[in-house]
């Protein structure tokens, strides 16, 4: 956890400020209230990931066409659509499949005064007719195995062939991420682009954005 000097003494940081939202760390009391209720994520939604801030500096700068309605899928502690929801005033569906993660994402989003709607469904089970309603699917982190290259990769032809505006899905540049991104580019076109962050909130990989408007 880091720490900062404050008048000769060292002092806790448990939160960060980042693109208009909070962002606590493991330490915040909101987060250690929720461990102390005995909720265990399963899979992987232990923390604030680094790909989500790509994704919100990336719509940060390059503000989407259409976000009235996002799915935030695959999304943890929520941090990408709370984003969404506080500074695109859009309405948010949070989709994992972790029921373990939607207390973290309750706490988070009301440390930043948002709400969002969450859904425990894995991708394969995210159907056509419900992808219809989304403008803009955001996702972070979600191709960290080698099983989850199809997955997501069907999830992105499933919303396509939907109509969803815009996708843009970011990763550390694992080589799950790129083989799965490749083969989304090969079919429906896209962009595959480093981003990196600087300054006292560092990140750094790439985002892979379709626009299918």
């Amino acid at each position: 956890m880091t720490e900062a000097l404050s008048e000769g003494k060292k002092v806790r940081v448990t939160e960060r400020k980042f693109r208009g939202v909070t962002l606590p760390t493991a330490g915040h009391k909101v987060i250690r209230r929720v461990k102390r209720e005995g909720h265990e994520p399963s899979i992987h939604g232990t923390k604030l990931w680094r790909s989500s801030f790509l994704i919100m500096d990336y719509l940060h700068k390059h503000p989407p066409e259409s976000a009235n309605a996002v799915l935030d899928a695959g999304c943890g502690w929520g941090i990408t659509g709370i984003w969404c929801a506080k500074k695109l005033g859009a309405s948010v569906v949070s989709l994992d499949a972790d029921p373990a993660v939607f207390p973290y994402l309750k706490a988070v989003a009301e440390l930043n005064k948002v709400s969002t709607t969450p859904l425990v469904r894995r991708f394969e089970a995210l159907k056509k007719p419900q992808l219809a309603d989304f403008d803009l699917l955001v996702a972070a982190d979600v191709c960290f195995w080698d099983d989850l290259v199809k997955p997501v990769g069907k999830l992105i032809d499933r919303a396509i062939d939907a109509g969803v505006g815009q996708i843009v899905i970011a990763d550390p540049e694992r080589p799950t991420f790129h083989k799965m991104a490749e083969k989304a580019i090969n079919r429906h076109g896209g962009d595959l682009i480093h981003w990196s962050l600087k300054g006292k909130l560092k990140a750094t990989g790439a985002l892979l954005v379709i626009n299918n408007q």
